[in-house]
Protein backbone atom coordinates (compact mmCIF):
# COMPACT_ATOMS: atom_id res chain seq x y z
CA UNK A 1 0.00 0.00 0.00
CA UNK A 2 1.32 3.41 -0.94
CA UNK A 3 1.98 6.03 1.74
CA UNK A 4 0.52 9.52 1.73
CA UNK A 5 2.50 11.92 -0.40
CA UNK A 6 3.27 14.91 1.84
CA UNK A 7 5.17 18.16 1.53
CA UNK A 8 6.06 19.25 -1.97
CA UNK A 9 2.92 18.12 -3.82
CA UNK A 10 0.12 20.47 -2.80
CA UNK A 11 1.83 23.84 -3.27
CA UNK A 12 2.37 23.55 -7.05
CA UNK A 13 -1.15 22.15 -7.48
CA UNK A 14 -2.68 25.11 -5.69
CA UNK A 15 -0.45 27.60 -7.49
CA UNK A 16 -1.68 26.16 -10.77
CA UNK A 17 -5.32 26.13 -9.70
CA UNK A 18 -5.41 29.64 -8.29
CA UNK A 19 -5.30 31.12 -11.76
CA UNK A 20 -8.94 30.06 -12.07
CA UNK A 21 -10.01 30.76 -8.48
CA UNK A 22 -12.89 32.89 -7.28
CA UNK A 23 -11.16 34.59 -4.33
CA UNK A 24 -12.85 36.27 -1.39
CA UNK A 25 -10.98 37.84 1.55
CA UNK A 26 -10.97 36.37 5.06
CA UNK A 27 -9.27 33.80 7.26
CA UNK A 28 -9.32 30.03 6.82
CA UNK A 29 -11.78 27.84 8.71
CA UNK A 30 -10.62 25.04 10.99
CA UNK A 31 -11.75 22.91 13.91
CA UNK A 32 -15.31 21.88 14.80
CA UNK A 33 -16.82 25.34 14.96
CA UNK A 34 -17.09 28.27 12.57
CA UNK A 35 -17.05 32.04 12.74
CA UNK A 36 -18.79 34.66 10.63
CA UNK A 37 -16.60 36.19 7.95
CA UNK A 38 -14.20 33.26 7.62
CA UNK A 39 -13.06 32.01 4.22
CA UNK A 40 -13.52 28.38 3.25
CA UNK A 41 -11.52 27.00 0.32
CA UNK A 42 -13.38 24.44 -1.76
CA UNK A 43 -11.64 22.49 -4.52
CA UNK A 44 -13.83 21.79 -7.56
CA UNK A 45 -13.54 20.67 -11.16
CA UNK A 46 -15.56 23.21 -13.14
CA UNK A 47 -15.69 26.39 -11.05
CA UNK A 48 -17.13 28.26 -14.05
CA UNK A 49 -20.40 26.31 -13.81
CA UNK A 50 -22.99 29.03 -13.07
CA UNK A 51 -24.45 27.40 -9.96
CA UNK A 52 -21.17 27.90 -8.09
CA UNK A 53 -21.64 31.67 -8.27
CA UNK A 54 -25.12 31.23 -6.83
CA UNK A 55 -23.70 28.98 -4.11
CA UNK A 56 -20.95 31.40 -3.06
CA UNK A 57 -23.49 34.25 -2.91
CA UNK A 58 -25.83 32.17 -0.75
CA UNK A 59 -22.94 31.26 1.56
CA UNK A 60 -21.93 34.93 1.86
CA UNK A 61 -25.46 35.74 3.02
CA UNK A 62 -24.81 33.32 5.88
CA UNK A 63 -21.51 35.04 6.73
CA UNK A 64 -19.30 32.41 5.07
CA UNK A 65 -16.85 33.58 2.44
CA UNK A 66 -16.16 30.84 -0.12
CA UNK A 67 -13.04 30.65 -2.27
CA UNK A 68 -13.36 28.21 -5.16
CA UNK A 69 -10.13 26.56 -6.28
CA UNK A 70 -10.59 25.17 -9.79
CA UNK A 71 -8.73 22.05 -10.94
CA UNK A 72 -8.53 20.71 -14.46
CA UNK A 73 -8.55 17.00 -13.64
CA UNK A 74 -9.45 14.55 -10.89
CA UNK A 75 -5.91 13.73 -9.73
CA UNK A 76 -5.32 17.00 -7.86
CA UNK A 77 -8.11 17.95 -5.41
CA UNK A 78 -7.70 15.04 -2.96
CA UNK A 79 -3.96 15.48 -2.40
CA UNK A 80 -4.53 19.22 -2.00
CA UNK A 81 -7.24 18.57 0.60
CA UNK A 82 -5.07 16.05 2.43
CA UNK A 83 -2.21 18.57 2.54
CA UNK A 84 -4.45 21.20 4.11
CA UNK A 85 -4.39 23.50 1.09
CA UNK A 86 -8.18 23.09 0.81
CA UNK A 87 -10.88 22.90 3.47
CA UNK A 88 -13.28 20.78 1.40
CA UNK A 89 -13.56 19.48 -2.12
CA UNK A 90 -16.56 18.62 -4.24
CA UNK A 91 -15.83 16.79 -7.47
CA UNK A 92 -15.92 13.04 -6.82
CA UNK A 93 -18.19 10.15 -6.03
CA UNK A 94 -17.76 7.78 -3.10
CA UNK A 95 -16.10 5.02 -5.13
CA UNK A 96 -13.43 7.43 -6.38
CA UNK A 97 -12.78 8.62 -2.82
CA UNK A 98 -12.54 5.03 -1.59
CA UNK A 99 -10.01 4.17 -4.30
CA UNK A 100 -7.97 7.25 -3.40
CA UNK A 101 -7.98 6.53 0.34
CA UNK A 102 -6.89 2.92 -0.09
CA UNK A 103 -4.16 3.75 -2.61
CA UNK A 104 -2.77 6.59 -0.49
CA UNK A 105 -3.43 5.34 3.05
CA UNK A 106 -5.56 8.44 3.58
CA UNK A 107 -8.71 9.11 5.62
CA UNK A 108 -10.75 11.68 3.73
CA UNK A 109 -14.47 11.35 4.47
CA UNK A 110 -17.80 12.48 2.98
CA UNK A 111 -19.83 15.10 4.87
CA UNK A 112 -22.71 15.49 2.45
CA UNK A 113 -24.22 14.26 -0.79
CA UNK A 114 -24.75 16.46 -3.83
CA UNK A 115 -26.15 14.39 -6.68
CA UNK A 116 -25.70 11.27 -8.71
CA UNK A 117 -25.20 11.54 -12.46
CA UNK A 118 -25.56 9.04 -15.28
CA UNK A 119 -22.38 8.02 -17.08
CA UNK A 120 -22.93 8.40 -20.80
CA UNK A 121 -21.52 7.32 -24.16
CA UNK A 122 -21.04 10.12 -26.70
CA UNK A 123 -19.96 10.22 -30.32
CA UNK A 124 -19.44 12.98 -32.86
CA UNK A 125 -19.13 10.45 -35.69
CA UNK A 126 -22.17 8.23 -35.14
CA UNK A 127 -25.79 9.01 -34.27
CA UNK A 128 -26.72 5.59 -32.84
CA UNK A 129 -24.94 2.77 -31.03
CA UNK A 130 -25.72 0.53 -33.98
CA UNK A 131 -23.68 2.82 -36.25
CA UNK A 132 -20.44 2.21 -34.33
CA UNK A 133 -18.50 -0.18 -36.58
CA UNK A 134 -17.22 -3.61 -35.65
CA UNK A 135 -13.70 -3.14 -34.34
CA UNK A 136 -14.25 0.56 -33.63
CA UNK A 137 -12.51 2.30 -30.75
CA UNK A 138 -14.21 3.63 -27.63
CA UNK A 139 -12.38 5.73 -25.02
CA UNK A 140 -12.98 5.30 -21.28
CA UNK A 141 -11.60 7.16 -18.24
CA UNK A 142 -8.38 5.67 -16.87
CA UNK A 143 -8.95 6.17 -13.12
CA UNK A 144 -9.99 2.80 -11.61
CA UNK A 145 -13.49 3.61 -10.34
CA UNK A 146 -14.71 5.50 -13.42
CA UNK A 147 -12.96 3.02 -15.72
CA UNK A 148 -14.82 0.08 -14.19
CA UNK A 149 -18.13 1.93 -14.29
CA UNK A 150 -17.52 2.91 -17.93
CA UNK A 151 -16.75 -0.67 -18.91
CA UNK A 152 -19.98 -1.81 -17.30
CA UNK A 153 -21.82 0.90 -19.24
CA UNK A 154 -20.28 -0.36 -22.48
CA UNK A 155 -21.30 -3.92 -21.61
CA UNK A 156 -24.88 -2.84 -20.87
CA UNK A 157 -24.87 -1.01 -24.21
CA UNK A 158 -23.86 -4.22 -25.98
CA UNK A 159 -20.48 -2.91 -27.14
CA UNK A 160 -18.22 -5.15 -25.05
CA UNK A 161 -18.35 -8.42 -23.14
CA UNK A 162 -16.51 -8.59 -19.81
CA UNK A 163 -15.04 -11.91 -18.76
CA UNK A 164 -15.64 -11.12 -15.08
CA UNK A 165 -19.27 -10.31 -15.79
CA UNK A 166 -18.71 -6.70 -14.83
CA UNK A 167 -17.66 -5.52 -11.36
CA UNK A 168 -16.47 -2.35 -9.61
CA UNK A 169 -12.94 -3.55 -10.40
CA UNK A 170 -13.23 -4.38 -14.11
CA UNK A 171 -10.33 -3.30 -16.33
CA UNK A 172 -9.77 -3.39 -20.11
CA UNK A 173 -7.94 -6.69 -19.56
CA UNK A 174 -11.35 -8.18 -18.69
CA UNK A 175 -12.76 -7.32 -22.12
CA UNK A 176 -13.28 -10.44 -24.23
CA UNK A 177 -12.16 -9.31 -27.72
CA UNK A 178 -13.84 -12.21 -29.50
CA UNK A 179 -17.22 -11.43 -27.94
CA UNK A 180 -16.95 -7.62 -28.12
CA UNK A 181 -17.90 -5.27 -30.96
CA UNK A 182 -15.34 -2.57 -30.14
CA UNK A 183 -11.85 -2.02 -28.80
CA UNK A 184 -11.36 -0.02 -25.62
CA UNK A 185 -8.69 2.61 -25.05
CA UNK A 186 -8.24 4.37 -21.72
CA UNK A 187 -7.14 7.93 -21.01
CA UNK A 188 -7.44 10.59 -18.34
CA UNK A 189 -11.10 11.46 -17.75
CA UNK A 190 -10.43 15.08 -18.75
CA UNK A 191 -9.45 13.94 -22.27
CA UNK A 192 -12.25 11.54 -23.20
CA UNK A 193 -14.51 14.31 -24.52
CA UNK A 194 -11.75 15.99 -26.51
CA UNK A 195 -10.76 12.63 -28.01
CA UNK A 196 -14.07 12.27 -29.85
CA UNK A 197 -12.58 13.42 -33.14
CA UNK A 198 -10.14 10.49 -32.98
CA UNK A 199 -12.33 7.66 -31.68
CA UNK A 200 -15.72 6.24 -32.58
CA UNK A 201 -17.18 7.02 -29.16
CA UNK A 202 -16.18 7.88 -25.61
CA UNK A 203 -17.58 7.54 -22.12
CA UNK A 204 -17.54 11.10 -20.74
CA UNK A 205 -17.87 12.07 -17.08
CA UNK A 206 -20.51 14.71 -16.40
CA UNK A 207 -17.89 17.31 -15.35
CA UNK A 208 -16.58 17.50 -18.90
CA UNK A 209 -19.77 17.21 -20.97
CA UNK A 210 -20.85 20.84 -21.28
CA UNK A 211 -17.29 22.21 -21.41
CA UNK A 212 -16.75 20.08 -24.52
CA UNK A 213 -19.85 21.55 -26.17
CA UNK A 214 -21.78 18.30 -25.80
CA UNK A 215 -25.43 18.02 -24.84
CA UNK A 216 -26.58 15.34 -22.40
CA UNK A 217 -29.55 14.75 -24.68
CA UNK A 218 -27.14 13.68 -27.45
CA UNK A 219 -25.77 10.71 -25.49
CA UNK A 220 -26.00 7.42 -27.36
CA UNK A 221 -26.42 5.51 -24.10
CA UNK A 222 -26.25 6.08 -20.35
CA UNK A 223 -26.57 4.03 -17.18
CA UNK A 224 -29.38 4.39 -14.65
CA UNK A 225 -28.26 6.50 -11.66
CA UNK A 226 -31.42 5.59 -9.71
CA UNK A 227 -30.42 1.93 -9.56
CA UNK A 228 -29.65 0.66 -6.04
CA UNK A 229 -26.23 -0.49 -7.22
CA UNK A 230 -25.33 3.09 -8.15
CA UNK A 231 -24.87 4.22 -4.51
CA UNK A 232 -21.05 4.13 -4.71
CA UNK A 233 -21.36 6.78 -7.42
CA UNK A 234 -23.11 9.36 -5.23
CA UNK A 235 -21.16 12.62 -5.54
CA UNK A 236 -20.08 14.21 -2.28
CA UNK A 237 -18.41 17.00 -0.38
CA UNK A 238 -15.26 15.55 1.23
CA UNK A 239 -13.13 16.74 4.14
CA UNK A 240 -10.25 15.51 6.28
CA UNK A 241 -11.48 13.13 8.99
CA UNK A 242 -10.69 15.60 11.77
CA UNK A 243 -13.02 18.15 10.16
CA UNK A 244 -16.09 15.97 9.70
CA UNK A 245 -17.97 17.75 12.52
CA UNK A 246 -17.01 21.29 11.46
CA UNK A 247 -20.22 23.31 11.76
CA UNK A 248 -19.29 25.76 9.00
CA UNK A 249 -18.56 22.99 6.51
CA UNK A 250 -21.82 21.25 7.38
CA UNK A 251 -23.65 24.55 6.90
CA UNK A 252 -22.19 24.82 3.41
CA UNK A 253 -23.51 21.35 2.60
CA UNK A 254 -26.91 22.41 3.90
CA UNK A 255 -26.87 25.49 1.66
CA UNK A 256 -25.99 23.36 -1.36
CA UNK A 257 -28.75 20.85 -0.62
CA UNK A 258 -31.56 23.24 0.34
CA UNK A 259 -31.07 26.45 -1.65
CA UNK A 260 -33.60 26.28 -4.49
CA UNK A 261 -31.51 28.39 -6.88
CA UNK A 262 -28.41 26.29 -6.30
CA UNK A 263 -30.34 23.06 -6.79
CA UNK A 264 -31.99 24.34 -9.95
CA UNK A 265 -28.60 25.44 -11.24
CA UNK A 266 -27.08 22.01 -10.63
CA UNK A 267 -30.00 20.39 -12.44
CA UNK A 268 -29.78 22.78 -15.39
CA UNK A 269 -26.02 22.33 -15.65
CA UNK A 270 -26.53 18.57 -15.95
CA UNK A 271 -29.07 18.95 -18.72
CA UNK A 272 -31.73 17.67 -16.34
CA UNK A 273 -29.89 14.36 -15.85
CA UNK A 274 -28.76 14.78 -12.22
CA UNK A 275 -30.60 13.13 -9.36
CA UNK A 276 -30.28 15.59 -6.46
CA UNK A 277 -29.61 13.99 -3.09
CA UNK A 278 -29.47 14.73 0.63
CA UNK A 279 -28.45 11.21 1.69
CA UNK A 280 -27.66 11.00 5.44
CA UNK A 281 -23.95 11.25 6.20
CA UNK A 282 -24.02 7.97 8.15
CA UNK A 283 -25.23 6.19 5.01
CA UNK A 284 -22.51 7.82 2.90
CA UNK A 285 -19.90 6.71 5.44
CA UNK A 286 -21.20 3.15 5.33
CA UNK A 287 -21.09 3.05 1.53
CA UNK A 288 -17.51 4.36 1.69
CA UNK A 289 -16.49 1.81 4.34
CA UNK A 290 -17.97 -1.04 2.29
CA UNK A 291 -16.23 0.19 -0.86
CA UNK A 292 -12.84 0.47 0.85
CA UNK A 293 -13.27 -3.01 2.33
CA UNK A 294 -13.99 -4.43 -1.13
CA UNK A 295 -11.02 -2.64 -2.66
CA UNK A 296 -8.64 -3.99 0.00
CA UNK A 297 -10.05 -7.49 -0.37
CA UNK A 298 -9.64 -7.38 -4.13
CA UNK A 299 -6.02 -6.26 -3.77
CA UNK A 300 -5.07 -8.95 -1.23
Amino acid sequence: MALKKRGALAAPLIALALAATTALAGCSASGSGGTAGETVRIGVVGASDPYWETFTAAAAEEGIQVELVDFTDYNQPNPALSEGELDLNQFQHIQYLADYNVANDDDLVPIGATAIYPLAVFSTKHRKLEDIPEGGTVAVPSDPSNRARALNVLQAAGLVKLRDGGTLFSTPDDVDPKASRVQVTEMDASFTATSLADVDAAVVNNDFVTDAGLEFSDALYQDDPSDEGAKPFINIFAVRAEDKDNETYRKLVEIYQTNDEVQQGVLENSGGSAILLDTPVAELEQVQADAEKEIRAAAS
